[in-house]
């Protein structure tokens, strides 16, 4: 099938990033949230986005408008029935995702494809809380989803080679180049990234280097773009946390449990940039 609409649930970093990237090539992009503030607030974030983009002349300004005139927004997931597709793009929680899809595979039309941008759960225990398990796939994007060129596409055991072939169709027209991972947890970068990012906290926690040597020696020495502890507080601790929590689970593999430090952290509210502080003190920036 030819997909034309997306629909996207959630407009946080996530779904926001995908939502402006769709507009952007040209898709009628409608947006769900639970009410209407943080509705607004996402959408103030695509608005920022792009008001940067065309400040460092990456983008007109009339193209910006033409951008924006192609999302909408909505408190009601009625308003997601004629999408193509729709993406899920909510907290990481199985059974928050499972409602999420059940409610999805009442309201949207019988031939549209849902998607899930998890980064660790089961495709197929999503799924089956749907009528449409061959249309249900996963479709992992990376933050910032306007910069990062990757995505992860996961089919479960239940989707059909239909779906796969229009997702990953869907992806070239993002601008995205894809790879196919099997319906394990972590897929692939998350199943390598997470236990690298947690020895890099056992480093730091065993006071084997600095948290400034330690990120250095990974950007020049690995050529990284930036450091673990840098990107851990990028990507959120309390994400961490959870994501290998997830992998422990599945995996019983000692390096998918929980540094000390980082539960430390996590519960006294240090989780990163978007908490102001974590490994390093974002306050003044």
């Amino acid at each position: 099938m030819e997909i034309t609409t997306v629909g996207i649930v959630g407009c946080g970093q996530m779904g926001a990033g995908i939502a402006e990237v769709a507009a952007k090539a040209g898709f009628e992009v409608m947006i769900c949230e639970v009410d209407d503030g943080i509705l607004t607030s996402g959408l103030a974030k695509i608005d920022k986005s792009l008001a940067k983009a065309v400040e460092k002349g990456k983008l007109a300004e009339a193209d910006m408008t033409d951008v924006l005139s192609r999302i909408s927004g909505t408190v009601s997931t009625e308003d997601l029935a004629d999408c193509d597709i729709v993406i899920e793009a909510v907290f990481e929680d199985l059974d928050v995702k499972r409602a999420v899809f059940a409610e999805l595979d009442r309201v949207v039309k019988p031939e549209a494809i849902l998607a899930s941008n998890t980064s660790s759960i089961s495709i197929a225990a999503i799924a089956t809380a749907t009528q449409r398990g061959d249309k249900v796939i996963g479709m992992h994007f990376f933050n910032p989803v306007p910069v990062m060129a990757l995505v992860e596409y996961v089919p479960s055991i239940l989707t059909s080679q239909e779906t796969i072939d229009a997702v990953s169709a869907l992806g070239e027209k993002l601008g995205k180049t894809g790879v196919l991972a099997k319906d394990t947890p972590g897929f692939i970068v998350n199943r390598l990234l997470v236990a690298y990012l947690l020895d890099a906290i056992r480093v730091y926690e065993q006071g084997l280097a600095s948290r400034e040597d330690i990120d250095n020696a990974m950007k020049l020495g690995a050529a990284h773009p930036m450091g673990p502890l840098t990107l851990s507080d990028f990507i959120g601790l309390d994400v961490i946390k959870q994501v290998a929590q997830v992998f422990f689970e599945e995996y019983g593999e000692p390096r998918y449990s929980s540094p000390p430090l980082l539960t430390r952290m996590v519960s006294a509210g240090l989780l990163g940039r978007k908490s102001g502080r974590g490994f390093y003190d974002y306050s003044k920036r």
